[in-house]
């Protein structure tokens, strides 16, 4: 059993952590730039080059395999597989589905309307529209690169659960009358489709959507690894854990709200969290404040204002927000168990 744990942490070490990379990335600032990694400079080029090619090569990798098993689910495919079901176990599996799309949530919005014109119950909808954006399995996975699988499986298990309820709270308020009547309008007629694809027509779309989904995302991650860099180098850890530590009622409230007005998809948060979970802030502090960029993005609110009316926008964001609360606030009270 040890020999299989060891071989385990092994593995994890080489293709998540990639230790082997930020040893050569150490040799490369300390014996190229000749700068030492403990110092604020040193330690900031570490972080930076480190990440974004860690990020970036696991990104590639991960897109090209989830978008390679994805193309077996395409959405028309999709929408017939949650026709055919009813209840909480429509919500579960829309859910479900909606960690096979790594789109961010503006990306899912189209997705919607789609799942809504075909007929789809609009709780149903929204389980997927949650979903899509918080834990896709590309995002879990680099979750588990930069903490543990402990913390990806309590995020992506917290993730799924907030969508589930979410969606399935909207199907007990019927709330379909609040979708606006063009989405409503033109309802998609099922046909006898045909999803067969080649396997060089798979491989072709799983190339589509690296370069697609790189070309969404890259500048984010940059951003994303330098302001963790920033925090992690060159804010002192007493200002951050003064604002944002785990004994201040209000830290994830805080973290919530900054979270919200922010444009950018989980791969670029995830620098961030790094930075502020090695500074000492909670864990649910820095899984919550993920959750709102992702989940309750400004931008994405504005054009899913466009599709629903006032209300049901309403009920979402009081929704997720909520959601976001409770996982954060419990996370703080058990979290150091997982780290």
């Amino acid at each position: 059993m040890d020999s299989i744990i060891a071989i385990f942490a092994w593995l994890n070490n080489v293709l998540l952590k990639m230790t082997w990379l930020s040893e050569g990335v150490r040799w490369l600032v300390e014996n190229l730039f000749g700068l030492s990694v403990n110092t604020k400079i040193g330690g900031s080029i570490h972080f930076f080059i480190y990440d974004v090619l860690k990020i970036f090569i696991l990104l590639s990798v991960l897109i090209y395999l989830l978008s390679y098993i994805q193309s077996y689910f395409p959405p028309e495919r999709t929408r017939q597989i949650l026709g055919r079901m009813q209840g909480l176990k429509a919500n579960i599996m829309g859910a479900l589905l909606g960690t096979l799309t790594p789109f961010c949530s503006c990306s899912s919005i189209p997705l919607f309307i789609g799942f809504t014109r075909a007929g789809l119950p609009v709780g149903v909808t929204f389980s997927f529209l949650i979903s899509s954006p918080l834990v896709d399995l590309a995002s879990i996975i680099l979750l588990a690169s930069i903490f543990n699988w402990t913390i990806a499986m309590v995020y992506v298990l917290f993730g799924l659960v907030l969508a589930v309820l979410g969606g399935s709270l909207i199907s007990f308020l019927k709330m379909e009358r609040y979708v606006a009547e063009f989405v409503t309008q033109n309802r998609v007629i099922d046909g006898n489709e045909d999803f067969t694809m080649s396997a060089k027509e798979r491989r072709d779309f799983a190339q589509e959507q690296v370069t697609d989904i790189f070309q969404k995302v890259w500048i984010y991650v940059l951003i994303g690894v330098g302001i963790g860099a920033a925090i992690h180098n060159w804010i002192p850890e007493q200002w951050i854990t003064a604002l944002l530590g785990k004994e201040h009622w209000y830290s994830v409230l805080i973290a919530t709200l900054v979270g919200i007005p922010m444009y950018a998809d989980i791969f670029g948060t995830l620098p961030i969290a790094e930075a502020l979970v090695l500074k000492g802030i909670g864990l649910g502090t820095v899984l919550a404040f993920m959750m709102a960029v992702t989940a309750l993005s400004l931008p994405s609110l504005i054009l899913l204002k466009q599709v629903v009316k006032l209300r049901l926008l309403s009920l979402f964001i009081a929704i997720i927000f909520v959601g976001i609360l409770i996982i954060g606030y419990s996370l703080n009270m058990i979290g150091a168990m997982f780290l």
